[in-house]
């Protein structure tokens, strides 16, 4: 009898039908809200493009494009701020903070995943809590602390203080490096390898997908980062490009069209990062518990 309904029910499309119709329900639904998320994001993105693209006049018009790009916009960006000298000094901090991040987070990483000593999960868990303080909270120590070793308005106040990892990092690190299996770690220690060694030569190599997550994430935080910039930087030569572009808006802010070109042009960057590093990223997120596995 049961063999009889099952194959009723296939001749007349029941309950087998009505599965498949409420996938392709779904998966429609889905792709519909990716979609609206994706033009949410991207809307003010092409907005700024679009409108770095007009005249002053043509600014309030919904025109996706105009008849007439000005693209002339852009070189006078360069005209009136030495923007390409900012975007150099933010590319070399970017780089510095990122390499000191991706080593000191991954060398704590480290320790914390596979080493044992007494207190390492209280010592972790007090580290990680850190988080819960508010940025705002430590600029007056850390400028105070900066005035005291002469480092104000100095390349060294935008380097030094992000150099030596950070809580998040550490995580980071951390999740990935005891995903790894142990079996890497006691066949180098009976090969003779060191503790450096087993970091440096055999775990670390594997942990290349979380280096990439860690690095593209303190690279974009760099590049955006506005408030302590505004604290420490008071030359054009040492400024960063989201400091010379609140500098460029508080002369011009009227010239809508300048000023998007100018964030057009800081916003270049970070989609070339982000294009190149996007597999890598993704992968990485997935395979260090940052996914939501």
């Amino acid at each position: 009898m049961n063999r009889l309904a099952a194959v009723s029910n296939r001749r007349s499309g029941g309950p087998v039908h009505a599965r498949i119709v409420r996938r392709v329900l779904g998966g429609v639904v889905a792709y519909l809200a990716l979609a609206v998320i994706a033009w949410c994001a991207l809307l003010p993105i092409l907005w700024a493009l679009s409108g770095s693209l007009k005249q002053d006049g043509e600014i309030t018009e919904a025109a996706v494009l105009p008849e007439h790009p000005q693209w002339s916009n852009y070189g006078k960006v360069f005209e009136l701020l030495p923007l390409g000298r900012m975007l150099f000094n933010t590319m070399v901090y970017a780089v510095c903070v990122t390499a000191g991040q991706v080593f000191f987070c991954s060398l704590a990483g480290y320790a914390f995943a596979r080493l044992h000593f007494r207190g390492r999960e209280v010592l972790f868990v007090a580290y990680l809590a850190t988080l819960m303080v508010p940025l705002t909270v430590t600029v007056i120590p850390q400028f105070l602390l900066m005035r005291a070793l002469g480092w104000v308005d100095t390349p060294w106040a935008m380097i030094v203080p992000g150099l030596f990892g950070s809580a998040f990092g550490t995580y980071l690190m951390r999740q990935f490096f005891r995903t790894l299996p142990a079996e890497l770690e006691e066949a180098a220690i009976l090969d003779g390898c060191s503790t450096w060694q087993v970091y440096w030569r055999v775990l670390l190599p594997h942990t290349r997908p979380a280096l990439m997550v860690l690095a593209v994430l303190t690279w974009i935080t760099v590049w955006n980062d506005f408030l302590w910039p505004l604290i420490m930087i008071q030359r054009n030569d040492i400024a960063t490009a989201t400091l010379g572009l609140v500098r460029l808006q508080g002369q011009y802010h009227t010239q809508w069209p300048i000023l998007m070109a100018a964030a057009i042009v800081i916003l270049l960057p970070l989609l070339v990062i982000y294009a190149i590093a996007q597999r890598a990223f993704v992968r990485g997120i997935a395979m260090s518990g940052m996914g939501g596995r």
